[in-house]
């Protein structure tokens, strides 16, 4: 199990490294008591986590006075607490001498203005910080990942590599908006757990080591058209073990598998496995738990499995093939079909898909992520602007996002044909160019992709020259590499 590793460490100011937020809700207390507005728990999500401008905006909209005189009060009120003594939580200076040693860069964000930033900055030193971040350098601030953002773009990091360590609800929404994970130490306001969340009382004993346990697993999902088992190449079986073990694939849809190649790929690998019929099959380093769809599908139809990910998490994988008749494609560049009938002409397909969808529907767990991979023989809507291909769209419409174009969201740089490396020309003898498109997909729901792309390895020679190809097959395949959080 690979976890991702450790970019960086954000943290919030106000009631995370200091004992600020209280300080915070007295001077709130303070000037709303004066207004003859006293506070309650049922204000906190108002004033816990805020920046002065909209507790301000929120106070005046309850006593109608001017919100830029309530601001000016409200400032005056925190400085003064501010400057009487700035308390570290307990443990945060450790954590933060900790991470310096080891050279993780650290970064400050708080919806507290820059003056206000900039009076604990001195207080705590601020060299133990690469980047700050405060309300006055963000249009919108917390709870707007806008915030987390900027310091990661600062520093140069991915979120999805970085920790945040936040005491609100509304930190802690700014921080997983931007995809970090969140440590979560609440200071006045209780908080929950949640994937990609973890709630502890303290900072103390809080360790890099523990930052980084924290962090999601990469999952890497391939789908991959056999091609007839690989038959037309020589050594096919030789071919296919060393793409699996050359892209890193954790798991495989795969198609057209010759009824044998799941079994017999996975044996080889020392992997778990699930055959389907006599035409897909899902190989996984990663223990099945469940088996989903019918385990005797005809050549054209969907199958599942439940994977046992790291530290009791789980995802489901399909694998999916559909018709290829009539092909959307030739009917578009061969035959010019307008729009209307090459949607028409989807019904087949459609009816498949929305068969799987109704399936994985059913046999979905309760915040288990979802994978479906597959041949879909089909182009996507995301791809052609003038055709709304509707097998794609219904999977959109289900909840399912398409990985490759999350990853690389414009066709024209990025076009992913995985149609076909060995059809550069149509193989009926007439030499018109083989239209070339993207119809092998890893869609998801649940997960976050980190990159996706197409692979192919070495340089296949065009059909029929294709016997000692070192790629055993006439579809690319395609790798998305996904984030999973644990579920504890």
């Amino acid at each position: 199990m690979t976890q991702l590793p450790l970019q960086a460490v954000l943290f919030d100011m106000d009631g995370t490294l200091v004992d600020t937020e209280r300080l915070w809700w007295e001077a709130v207390e303070r000037v709303a008591g004066g207004l003859g507005r006293p506070l309650g728990e049922e204000d906190q999500p108002q004033v816990l986590g805020r920046p002065v401008e909209h507790t301000a905006d929120w106070l005046a909209g309850l006593t109608g006075v001017h919100a830029a005189d309530l601001a000016t009060e409200l400032h005056r009120e925190f400085a003064d607490r501010v400057r009487g003594g700035i308390v570290p939580r307990p443990g945060a200076l450790d954590l933060l001498d900790a991470l310096a040693r080891e050279g993780i860069p650290t970064a400050l964000v708080t919806a507290s203005s820059r003056a206000v930033a900039d009076t604990v900055l001195e207080a705590l030193g601020a060299g133990r910080f690469a980047v700050s971040v405060t309300a006055d350098d963000t249009e919108r601030t917390k709870p707007a990942p806008d915030p987390y953002l900027v310091a990661c773009r600062a520093l140069g990091v991915d979120p999805i590599g970085c920790v945040a360590v936040e005491d609100t609800q509304t930190g802690v929404a700014s921080a997983e908006a931007a995809g970090c994970s969140v440590l979560a130490v609440p200071s006045l306001a209780p908080i929950g757990a949640a994937p990609g969340r973890t709630v502890l009382a303290s900072l103390e004993e809080v360790t890099p080591e523990r930052l980084r346990s924290l962090l999601p697993y990469e999952l890497r999902v391939m789908t991959w058209n056999l091609w007839l088992g690989g038959s037309r190449v020589d050594d096919h079986r030789a071919k296919q073990l060393k793409a699996v073990l050359e892209t890193g694939a954790d798991v495989v849809g795969l198609q057209e598998t010759g009824g044998t190649a799941a079994g017999e790929l996975a044996e080889a690998l020392g992997w778990y496995h699930h055959r389907a019929g006599e035409n897909l099959g899902v190989i996984s380093r990663y223990p099945i738990t469940a088996h989903f769809g019918d385990p005797d599908v005809g050549f054209y139809g969907a199958a599942g499995v439940r994977l046992r990910i790291g530290r009791g998490s789980e995802v489901d994988v399909w694998t999916a093939h559909l018709d290829y008749t009539p092909y959307g494609p030739y009917e578009s560049v061969y035959d010019g079909l307008p729009a209307a009938e090459l949607i028409a002409h989807e019904e087949a397909r459609l009816a498949q898909m929305r068969d799987a969808l109704q399936r994985i529907g059913e046999s979905a767990g309760n915040g288990v992520p979802v994978v479906l991979t597959g041949d879909f023989n089909c182009p996507s809507h995301l791809d052609w602007p003038d055709v709304a291909w509707p097998v794609t769209k219904a999977a959109e419409e289900a909840g399912l996002c398409d990985s490759y174009r999350e990853a690389n969201p414009d066709p024209a740089a990025e076009p992913g044909h995985t149609w076909s490396p060995i059809h550069p020309v149509n193989e009926d003898g007439s030499g018109r160019p083989e239209p070339q498109d993207r119809i092998d997909y890893v869609l998801h729901q649940g997960l976050a992709v980190l990159d996706s792309r197409t692979y192919v390895c070495g340089t296949p020679r065009p059909w029929p020259d294709v016997f000692g190809n070192d790629w055993p097959s006439d579809h690319a395949a395609v790798i998305t590499r996904f984030a999973v959080y644990r579920a504890d």
